[in-house]
């Protein structure tokens, strides 16, 4: 035990973006999650290639099938923990049945730690596409009576890189929000999620940041410092994901067949 604790654990952090076309998010997301860890861990942020950019179903559903892709390959890494690092959290059932390393959606593990900072959660997304993808994702994690409503603002990945740099351009997708987050207030929600990893991204520059009292909460720690207590708790007693009938282990027949039937959207 004790050698294994003394070991680094690298925590595979997939984020959906695209390291070149999606440079000042992904700079700054690296630079930000690279400092929260303890000794002993390491977070490695990784992109996809193209990311997902036209905010559709089909690029949600390519990238998921990329996102089970790269879990895998994180195992096989001897990665320790493979953090979602897309708020709908694609592929997260799938990437848990296909992996015996902990694994964590920045959605679920999001909404989750806001069920400890008050009682009525509400959430603010990038655009009304994912209005829909975002109700199902409640009803699935079974917290409808504690995330309450779900509101969006419409902007684009550009939005938010001219946002990193330019004040002007920050203070207007900070007032979209706000204006979104008016109607939360009236129906008595007291933690505010801004549903996406650049909204999340922009406003950590404000720490503390809150809304007539509301938290604006930021999903990138609690997702990777999640993953941080996943690792310890698995060397500390041996905590894993259920391996119940939904979530057991493929066989290499079933790991070989898929990776060999998707090579084509590594």
């Amino acid at each position: 035990m004790a050698a294994a604790e003394s070991a680094a654990a690298r925590i595979w952090y997939q984020s959906f973006t695209d390291p070149e076309v999606d440079a000042p998010y992904f700079s700054r997301l690296t630079s930000h999650l690279s400092g929260l860890l303890g000794p002993g861990y390491e977070v490695v942020v990784h992109g996809l290639q193209p990311g997902d950019r036209y905010l559709h179903p089909l690029s949600e559903l390519r990238c998921r099938v990329q996102a089970v892709r790269n879990a895998i390959t994180a195992e096989r890494e001897g990665y320790a923990a493979f953090v979602i690092g897309h708020f709908p959290d694609p592929g997260l059932a799938e990437i848990r049945a296909a992996v015996d390393i902990p694994v964590i959606g920045l959605g679920e593990s999001t909404m989750l730690h806001a069920c400890t900072l008050g009682q009525r959660i509400g959430l603010v997304t990038i655009s009304p596409v994912f209005i829909p993808i975002h109700q199902e994702q409640i009803l699935r994690y079974g917290l409808q009576q504690r995330v309450v409503a779900v509101r969006a603002v419409e902007t684009q990945v550009a939005d938010y890189n001219r946002s990193f740099t330019d004040r002007e351009s920050y203070e207007q997708v900070r007032d979209d929000f706000r204006r979104q987050i008016a109607p939360l207030l009236d129906l008595g929600v007291d933690v505010i999620v801004p549903a996406g990893g650049y909204p999340m991204m922009l406003f950590c520059r404000e720490p503390g940041f809150s809304v007539e009292g509301a938290v604006v909460l930021n999903g990138l720690s609690v997702a990777v410092l999640a993953a941080e207590t996943a690792i310890r708790l698995r060397r500390l007693n041996g905590t894993h994901a259920s391996r119940t009938p939904g979530y057991t282990l493929p066989t290499g027949e079933a790991l070989d067949e898929f990776l060999d039937c998707t090579s084509s959207h590594r």
